[in-house]
């Protein structure tokens, strides 16, 4: 099967949609699919066979492309669906399997040369537009009709998510297979605290409990609340301290002050962005990992591989975190600065507590969200679409 894949992405980057992208492209491999894959001009290489890039050529004013609606992001796709045109004038492909806002290529294309397109979904476009554009609520309208012409002509729609599944049910698509992350852990060579001497509490000076945050530092990520959170939590305990690893440097920046305002910054240690390699190591040290998440609907990554690390965890009462987790896997709260904190003291104090939602959040990463889960459903998926190629349901095959 020749497969073309649409990333508008960095790629390779360890955040969230490329980490996801690149175990697509593992898992075509892995089937012996040969891909084309098209994306940004920044990121690291990655291999994998019969998997090859295709970068956009860098333009100018497009350095650090950051997640989310951009002129940056808008520049870096209209270059990316030339560069996809141009090989699609020159091979034929048997399905285009298309990330975010890519689909609107694959639409094209899918009028142009009749091939299926798969539309990857991370998140609603339209709701993640206007949360982060406000202003675009004036133009809702207009945005939900191309994301459900988008959904309405896709072969299939690949949610991250239940509640993506209930936002495109109105749309009426095709098929739907929800493909959940996984874990970015490994399954074997377990690795502990103790196998790493206590290294990261050693270096920082930690004498109690170390919370800790991984991802980016974009607004809905909470971390204002974190901090104000963690203020409130340090005026009743003296022993704990919190790790941020990851976010660019401008927002580093801009939450170290707020640390300072808020009397923390000599407790709060932003070690900024880490390799995904050694993920596995930093959430070993920690005795609490948190998700302070405010706003979207669509599950963080890194849930799977804090639940996988086997640590306690905190997060917010709200969508975007209870399709994964419940109340015996994790401490739910509500958004706000006075609720996250006694969550976060409710563990800081109760040593025992912490173990048991360890393990259950272990358990159920074990049984659910693993690499082979979601290589077994995408396997499904491309099998249906084989199926339909075979029985000519296919346009264009």
């Amino acid at each position: 099967m020749e497969v073309l894949v649409l990333a508008p992405q960095p790629f390779y980057q360890d955040r969230g949609t490329p980490i996801a992208v690149n175990m697509v492209l593992q898992a075509l491999s892995e089937r012996g699919a040969y891909v084309d894959l098209v994306t940004y001009h920044e990121g690291r290489d990655v291999h994998h066979e019969r998997v090859t890039v295709h970068r956009i050529p860098r333009l100018p004013g497009t350095r650090n492309v950051r997640p989310g609606f951009s002129l940056k992001k808008l520049l870096c796709d209209a270059a990316m669906a030339l560069t996809a045109l141009r090989m699609a004038c020159r091979k034929r492909y048997d399905v285009v399997h298309a990330v975010e806002e890519s689909v609107f290529i694959a639409l094209l294309f899918k009028w142009l040369f009749r091939w299926p397109y798969i539309y990857d979904m991370d998140s609603s476009l339209v709701q993640q537009m206007i949360e982060q554009k406000p202003f675009l609520g004036a133009v809702a309208g207009p945005l939900q009709f191309w994301e459900k012409l988008a959904v309405r002509h896709a072969h299939a729609v690949v949610p991250v998510c239940e509640a993506l599944k209930e936002t495109i049910a109105t749309y009426k698509p095709n098929k739907v297979v929800v493909v959940q992350d996984v874990s970015l852990l490994p399954d074997t060579a377990e690795v502990t605290s103790e196998a790493l001497s206590g290294s990261l509490k050693a270096r920082l000076g930690v004498d109690g409990v170390l919370v800790m945050y991984v991802g980016n530092l974009e607004p809905y990520q909470g971390i204002g609340l974190l901090l104000e959170s963690f203020a409130l939590v340090r005026q009743q305990s003296d022993q704990a301290h919190l790790v941020i690893i990851g976010g660019e440097r401008a927002d580093i920046d801009t939450y170290r002050e707020q640390a300072r305002q808020l009397d923390i910054a000599a407790c709060v240690h932003f070690l900024g962005p880490q390799p995904v390699s050694d993920l596995a190591s930093y959430l070993a040290q920690a005795d609490i990992l948190v998700s302070p998440r405010i706003r979207g609907n669509n599950t963080p990554m890194k849930l799977y591989s804090y639940l996988h690390s086997g640590k306690a965890l905190v997060a917010t009462d709200l969508l975007t975190h209870t399709q994964v987790l419940n109340r015996h896997v994790s401490i739910l709260t509500e958004p706000s600065p006075a609720a996250f904190a006694q969550g976060l003291l409710g563990l800081i104090n109760n040593p025992e507590r912490r173990l048991i939602l360890g393990k259950a959040g272990k358990k159920l990463v074990e049984e659910e969200y693993s690499y082979t889960a979601f290589r077994t459903k995408l396997d499904g998926l491309y099998n249906w679409l084989t199926r339909e190629f075979d029985r000519g349901s296919v346009p264009g095959t």
